[in-house]
């Protein structure tokens, strides 16, 4: 008799045992699940605080950059997200560049020309941005700054155009890469 009460016990230890793993696992499921809403390319974008976490090489100012213009060209987003869009982007500039394009001009600018994409129906169909080994590096005025080239592939309608731009950025005193200006380039079309 005792047999069999140490046998039940033990039974009903295991059941309770994979009953509560059962429950736990389905929970856990449940909980990932709330967890992992899905975020948008440009609350992406809009989450990273340059502030902390700035990109530490010319390429990946560059790289970001993109980002930036693609969620501008591309996405949908409120007015307020535009606007942290272009605040992002300046994030990115240098103070001589600032200077030069005030925050409403940028605004105005930077709004009739996307405005002027998605009339076109143009979309920013990829970027690329040069190499590191490719990324030029000079002295100018004692300071450091470095030439990066980025291509952007578009596309309007059924066709498709690549341009090239020449980004100059200069390392600051804080040592991260600020963008001070930028110029269209010839580049291979076959890239």
């Amino acid at each position: 008799m005792k047999k069999y009460i140490k046998i039940i016990g033990i039974s009903v230890l295991c059941i309770a045992l994979i009953v509560g793993y059962y429950y736990y696992l389905s929970h856990k499921d449940k909980k990932n699940v709330e967890n992992n809403t899905e975020v948008s390319e440009v609350e992406e974008v809009l989450m990273k605080d340059l502030e902390k976490d700035y990109p530490p090489t010319p390429r990946e100012v560059i790289k970001f950059y993109n980002r930036i213009l693609a969620c501008l060209y591309n996405e949908e987003y409120s007015e307020s997200q535009f606007e942290e869009l272009a605040e992002q982007a300046r994030g990115l500039l240098d103070t001589e560049l600032l200077n030069h394009n005030p925050k409403e001009v940028y605004l105005t600018s930077l709004k009739a020309e996307v405005e002027e994409y998605k009339e076109k129906k143009q979309t920013l169909a990829d970027t690329t941005v040069s190499n590191t080994n490719e990324i030029e590096y000079k002295k100018v005025d004692g300071k450091e700054c470095a030439y990066v080239t980025a291509s952007y592939f578009m596309k309007e309608g059924n066709s498709y155009s690549r341009t090239y731009q020449e980004y100059i950025l200069r390392k600051g005193t804080e040592k991260d890469w600020r963008i001070v200006g930028y110029q269209l380039v010839k580049g291979d079309s076959s890239k």
